[in-house]
């Protein structure tokens, strides 16, 4: 995020104050009694930190928290989103089940202001919403992409949609479905388990998206790099890099320090490293894209 130089509350104070002073956007929302107030300060194209809190009737604001965030530019997914406030603050985690990915996606929902704006409109649930997901990483490497031929591209294209086919039958109870489901499952960690003995695992594995450690948001992936983009923190002068990821045939974008990044990012290089995944809910009003909610 361009902010390694913050060591204590003093430091990260001047950030909060800067944010407050001169937002890029700024959210109010009431919420029972209580108005809720969400500024957002960019410090490089879509990349910036958040700050939320509380005003008063008099008009003062009483700090809560703040977050960076990387905004993402892509609609991620059209599947159904629920969502859960956090219980020690008021945030919120969504939870997407794309069939794509193969796990439950948990991510930090950004702009919870306008979210908490919706829900006591009482509008939830809203057909046609759609989510973009982000992340930020402290961590990461590139590597070489995998070498594979038209043919192999159209074949890995088929078995994919005809993955996503039989996860969707199997949920709706189709037995079938979960079987052979089993099956090529078993059938792929054999083929895997065999190979491994003389093949590396990252020349047989093109991308992956799992869970790690203790956070349910935070993530270890394998994802194929779209695009690069090199900016700078407008406060600090640090470099990061931006890049548009997919993972699994989910796309999004990742912002990292280039000082936490070891290689070259490239256009079709790979990215591996842990991610926070962070999410922004697009609602009807405000995207002009459809889809099932």
């Amino acid at each position: 995020m361009g902010f390694s130089g913050i060591e204590n509350k003093k430091d990260a104070q001047k950030i909060i104050d800067d944010c407050i002073k001169s937002p890029t956007r700024r959210v109010m929302t009431t919420n029972g009694g209580t108005m809720l107030a969400q500024y957002e300060k960019e410090y490089a194209k879509g990349v910036g930190i958040c700050v939320c809190g509380e005003i008063d009737d008099n008009g003062q604001f009483y700090y809560d928290y703040m977050y960076p965030y990387v905004r993402g530019t892509e609609v991620s997914s059209y599947d159904d989103i629920s969502v859960e406030r956090h219980a020690e603050k008021e945030s919120y985690a969504g939870v997407c089940d794309d069939t794509r990915v193969g796990v439950t996606m948990i991510f930090y929902l950004q702009d919870a202001a306008s979210y908490v704006r919706v829900k006591n409109s009482d509008l939830l649930p809203i057909k046609g919403t759609s989510l973009s997901l982000s992340a930020l990483s402290t961590e990461g490497k590139i590597y070489l992409p995998l070498d594979k031929n038209p043919t192999q591209v159209r074949q890995y294209e088929k078995a994919v949609s005809k993955r996503q086919h039989l996860v969707e039958a199997a949920r709706t109870g189709d037995e079938d479905a979960m079987e052979l489901l089993t099956l090529g499952d078993m059938d792929t960690y054999n083929i895997i388990s065999n190979r491994l003995r003389d093949d590396d695992v990252l020349s047989l594995v093109d991308t992956y998206f799992m869970p790690y450690g203790v956070e349910c948001d935070q993530y270890m992936i394998m994802a194929e790099i779209l695009h690069v983009a090199h900016v700078s923190n407008s406060m600090t002068g640090e470099k990061q890099y931006v890049m548009k990821l997919t993972c699994n045939d989910i796309e999004f974008d990742l912002c990292i320090n280039d000082e936490d990044l070891y290689g070259d990012p490239q256009a079709g290089r790979r990215f591996k490293g842990q991610i926070w995944l962070q999410g922004y809910i697009n609602y009807p009003a405000r995207s002009k894209r459809t889809g099932s909610k």
